[in-house]
C-alpha cells in the first residue's frame, strides 16, 4: 500500500475489504507499507523470495510499476487496486477506479500474462514518452480533475515551453527513420496514458510487440484543433499521426532529456533502446469487473 497515492482510503476501510473477500482458509494475508521507492522495492522483493502467491498493490501507476518490474520473469501474480491520479493499467484492465471495488473484483479474476516494455533496462507496463507527451505529466499530475479535458490543458499549457529536437529510430531490422522535431513520441503497451486518454487504442498487452505513437512539430497548427482526438482513442483517425508496431526501437535525439515511464518522469540519456519482454508478467484481470 502507498498511504501517499492520490485517492487512497483510510487503511481501516481498505483493511475491512481485504479481510472480508481474501482472508480466508488457504490464504495467508499479510499488509505492508511501501515508505519510499526503495523500501517498497526490498518488501517486495523479500516476499518473492519467501514464495509468496499474489501481490496486490494499492496505489497508482507509479507504485504499479516499482513493485511489478520485481515481479517481471517470476511466477508471482500481481493485482492492482488503483488510487492514484491516471491508473492507466487500471482503466485498461476495467478494474473497478473505487478501490474497495477493486479488491472484491480481484478475487473474481483470472491470470493473463502480459508483455512488459523496457527502456534502457527499465521496465514499463503502460506507456513510454520521450517528447512533448512526456513533458506534459508534471501539468497533467497538479490537476485535481481527471478525465480527457486536463490531458488536453496540460497539453497546451507544455506546448508554449516544449522544445523539441529531431529524432533518428530504428524499428527492429528496418532502415532508420528520421523524425523532425517530434511532438508526441509514445511507446505504448497498454493503451492509454491515463486518466481516461487513450493515445495507442490499438496496443493489445499480450501480442509481443509495442506501439509507437508519432506526431511531429510542423504539424503542431493542426494539433491545436485536433487535441482532444489524440486523448480519446481516435489517434488511429488522424492522418498526421504516425503509428508502428515493432518488438525493438533504438531512438537517437540531439541531446539527454527527461523520458515518461508509467506516469514517472525520470533522467534519461540522449540515445534509448527499447525492448518488449513476451508474456512476461502474469496479472489479475476481472471477469466481473462491476461487482
Amino acid at each position: 500500500m502507498n498511504p501517499r497515492s492520490g485517492l487512497y482510503s483510510s487503511f481501516s476501510e481498505i483493511q475491512e475489504v481485504f479481510e472480508q473477500y481474501w482472508d480466508h482458509p488457504g490464504n495467508d494475508l499479510t499488509f505492508q507499507f511501501s515508505k519510499s521507492f526503495e523500501d517498497g522495492l526490498a518488501k517486495t522483493q523479500r516476499a518473492v523470495d519467501e514464495g509468496v502467491d499474489t501481490i496486490l498493490v494499492v496505489g497508482g501507476d507509479g507504485m504499479v510499476n516499482s513493485v511489478g518490474s520485481v515481479l517481471v520473469g517470476t511466477d508471482v501474480v500481481l493485482g492492482v487496486v488503483p488510487t492514484g491520479s491516471g491508473n492507466g493499467f487500471a482503466r485498461h484492465f476495467n478494474i473497478p477506479l473505487i478501490p474497495q471495488k477493486a479488491v472484491q473484483a480481484l478475487v473474481y479474476a483470472e491470470r493473463q500474462k502480459i508483455d512488459v516494455g523496457q527502456a534502457n533496462g527499465r521496465s514499463f507496463f503502460v506507456t513510454c514518452s520521450m517528447a512533448w507527451d512526456a513533458a506534459l505529466v508534471r501539468t497533467f499530475e497538479k490537476s485535481p480533475v481527471r478525465g480527457v479535458l486536463p490531458y488536453v490543458f496540460a497539453g497546451a499549457y507544455e506546448l508554449i515551453a516544449y522544445e523539441p529536437q529531431s529524432f533518428k529510430v530504428r524499428l527492429d531490422e528496418g532502415h532508420p527513420i528520421a523524425f523532425e522535431k517530434p511532438l508526441v513520441f509514445t511507446v505504448a503497451n497498454l493503451t492509454q496514458f491515463g486518466g481516461g486518454a487513450r493515445i495507442a487504442p490499438n496496443a493489445c498487452p499480450n501480442d509481443g510487440y509495442l506501439e509507437l505513437v508519432v506526431l511531429e512539430q510542423k504539424d503542431a497548427p493542426w494539433l491545436v484543433g485536433g487535441l482532444p482526438k489524440l486523448f480519446d482513442g481516435r489517434v488511429d483517425q488522424l492522418d498526421r499521426v504516425t503509428s508502428k508496431r515493432f518488438s525493438t526501437l533504438h531512438v537517437h535525439r540531439e541531446k539527454a532529456a527527461v523520458i515518461q515511464v508509467d506516469g514517472e518522469l525520470i533522467e534519461s540519456q540522449a540515445d534509448v533502446t527499447i525492448t518488449v519482454m513476451p508474456r512476461s508478467l502474469t496479472v489479475l484481470v476481472p471477469i466481473k469487473p462491476d461487482v
